[in-house]
């Protein structure tokens, strides 16, 4: 599925500022999961009700709301910015510090 027929399958409940399908770098595939910006929450919610669970050929689509990134990754509104980055209570490892 390309960002074009992912829109398609969303603007059937109401306006969508962006629909992109996340692809790997280095294949040039799919990597499974995609990101869609509907402006109206209502409009967003049928969509979520309506389109999750739907039969696409061999696979499912999964619609569910974009969750907050946690773990591992940039320093965002989730994460503290700079400093060293590992579980409280354990210790750093001994080579990079």
């Amino acid at each position: 599925m390309d960002d074009a027929e992912l829109e398609e399958f969303f603007d059937k409940f109401g306006i969508v500022h962006s629909a992109k399908v996340t692809m790997d770098k280095e294949t040039g595939k799919s990597r499974g999961f995609a990101f869609v910006d509907m402006p109206n929450a209502d409009e967003a919610r049928e969509a979520i009700d309506g389109l999750n669970n739907l039969a696409i050929g061999k696979k499912v689509m999964i619609v569910k709301e974009a969750e907050e990134r946690r773990g591992p990754g940039p320093a965002g509104p989730s994460r503290p910015s700079g400093g060293p980055r590992f579980s409280p209570g354990s210790r750093p490892p001994s080579d990079r510090y």
